[in-house]
């Protein structure tokens, strides 16, 4: 009876970690950079895919794009509206050219040639307040952040041709007022300009929202309090982070799961919450599950779980060890490496020129697999395995692209991919548990994942239950 008690609070946590991220979640994620008519900015399309896996990480679907024209970013806003019909939380994220004319903000394109006023009220920009309505309307949660407030050379355009009458031209964007259930936030204050940061990094406001929208247990808006404390200090009080809210509740964009599950008492009697003893033995089955494991993020799953848990300690200090240890391969790995490719650019012509097949680009995949980059081997090369070559292209130090060249692919097939090494005994105590956890992926895989779930959380519930059921079996 006491085995089946604590199999039911089990069951309940895997519900309630599913729940924790069940709400459907939407976000509209784009960086253009590569303008055709003025200067070019280095950052907006880096920017986009940081902010693309992020939100991926905790369980948005993601409608992501980089460097559109017109007609692409109208394509995208409308896959976009139709998916966050009736969303729990619709996110919208810009980085690039913004510009602001009369008090009403427009989204620049790629392709835009804006030398009036009525080059943008025309149709050559996207007018931010119309979009938001049409896209977001009816979510229940709306959150925009837009990284476009950077010095705009249109805007000088604009000017030089009013020669009839006067135009106000703002030098960055117009202030903006939230509806209900909505937070807008801007990398500046009204009408000012903003940083896009060193050639090949984040812009500073981008990079304080991937620190800190998506910390555990931290509501919207006091990250963004520290968002702005961020940006106010990295650019030394030169830029500060605005904004407007009208949230009616809180926002967690990562909670914290409750250490103890609630499970249905007797008729009327209210919720019964689990007992001390029950959530520490779930807590001891969880890290049982995870303790060994060399991936990060498994251990992180632990913490975010359990903040205050009876391991925490021992976690971090794993995760500090692997860490170290990657660290330390990495450097190991660039020794036979040609210098060349450290700054070798990669794109689709370069990887074309490789001539990978479907079985080569398998390849590709599970190597990534082996050293740590998880992504699906399926032979085809697509916005997730493109995000995965980019962390590897990170981790090595080569240009990110997301793309592979000769130098670089050479580079992948020299590193060893290693397993992870196994005791040559082990307890009766570990063994049922390994067991599972070596079985549960293979049963998760016969199951398609639902967009906006957590597998990983679910993987490490699945691992937990099989381990106590192992235990029942063994007694």
């Amino acid at each position: 009876m006491r085995y089946l008690t604590i199999v039911l609070s089990l069951i309940c946590m895997a519900f309630s970690v599913h729940s924790a991220k069940a709400d459907r979640r939407v976000a509209f994620v784009v960086g253009n950079g590569t303008y055709k008519n003025v200067q070019p900015l280095p950052n907006p399309a880096i920017d986009a895919k940081s902010m693309a896996s992020v939100l991926r990480n905790v369980g948005f679907e993601v409608v992501e794009g980089t460097n559109l024209t017109r007609d692409k970013m109208t394509e995208r806003l409308l896959e976009f509206g139709k998916k966050a019909q009736g969303a729990d939380v619709a996110l919208f994220f810009y980085a690039g050219h913004g510009i602001a004319i009369s008090g009403t903000n427009y989204l620049l394109p790629v392709d835009a040639d804006i030398k009036s006023e009525m080059d943008v009220k025309l149709g050559s920009a996207i007018n931010i307040d119309l979009t938001l309505e049409q896209t977001m309307g009816d979510a229940k949660v709306k959150l925009v952040f837009l990284d476009a407030c950077r010095d705009n050379p249109f805007a000088a355009k604009i000017k030089s041709n009013a020669a009839t009458r006067s135009v106000n031209v703002q030098t960055g964007l117009a202030e903006m007022k939230s509806g209900e259930g909505t937070l807008i936030a801007f990398a500046t204050g009204p009408g000012q300009t903003a940083l896009d940061g060193k050639e090949g990094t984040n812009s500073p406001f981008t990079r304080a929202l991937i620190a800190n929208i998506t910390t555990p247990g931290v509501e919207i808006q006091q990250a963004m309090t520290k968002v702005r404390a961020q940006v106010n200090e990295e650019t030394n009080k030169g830029q500060l982070p605005w904004g407007h809210t009208n949230l009616i509740g809180t926002v967690y964009l990562n909670p914290a799961a409750a250490p103890a599950a609630a499970v249905a008492g007797p008729a009327g009697s209210g919720p019964v919450v689990a007992s001390a003893s029950q959530g520490s033995e779930v807590e001891v089955e969880f890290w049982r599950s995870v303790r060994e494991s060399n991936k990060p993020e498994e251990l992180n799953a632990y913490l975010a779980t359990y903040p205050n848990g009876q391991f925490r300690s021992l976690a971090q200090a794993r995760i500090a060890s692997l860490q170290d240890g990657a660290a330390a391969a990495t450097r190991n790995l660039t020794s036979g490496i040609d210098p060349k490719t450290f700054d070798a650019e990669a794109n689709q012509t370069t990887e074309d020129q490789i001539g990978l097949d479907k079985g080569q680009r398998r390849d590709v995949q599970r190597r990534l697999n082996g050293l740590g980059f998880d992504t699906k081997v399926t032979g085809t090369f697509n916005e997730a395995t493109r995000s995965v070559i980019t962390r590897w292209q990170a981790a090595r130090g080569y240009p990110q692209s997301g793309y592979l060249n000769r130098l670089q692919h050479k580079a992948l097939l020299t590193e060893i991919v290693a397993t992870a090494p196994t005791a040559s005994t082990e307890s009766e105590e570990k063994k049922p548990v390994r067991r599972a956890q070596q079985q549960q992926p293979q049963r998760q895989q016969q199951q398609p994942q639902r967009s906006g779930g957590d597998p990983a959380g679910a993987a490490f519930v699945g691992g937990v239950v099989g381990g106590m059921m192992g235990g029942m079996f063994r007694r």
